[in-house]
């Protein structure tokens, strides 16, 4: 896995523990975790299928 989508895992683990907690202490501010850990996901996804292409694209030449 590489090192920038693990990173990019964590930081979206840790906003969604966030979020959670924001919501059950009744803030609104969980709101702005909600949205980092859809930004870390999508970068997540992102650099996990980078990876994946770049290893096809050594394979075939």
């Amino acid at each position: 896995m590489p090192r920038l989508a693990l990173y990019a895992l964590v930081v979206c683990a840790l906003a969604v523990a966030a979020a959670v907690v924001s919501f059950v202490q009744g803030s609104f501010l969980g709101i702005v975790w909600v949205l980092l850990a859809g930004l870390s996901s999508n970068m997540a996804w992102y650099y996990l299928r980078r990876a994946k292409a770049e290893k096809a694209a050594e394979a075939q030449g």
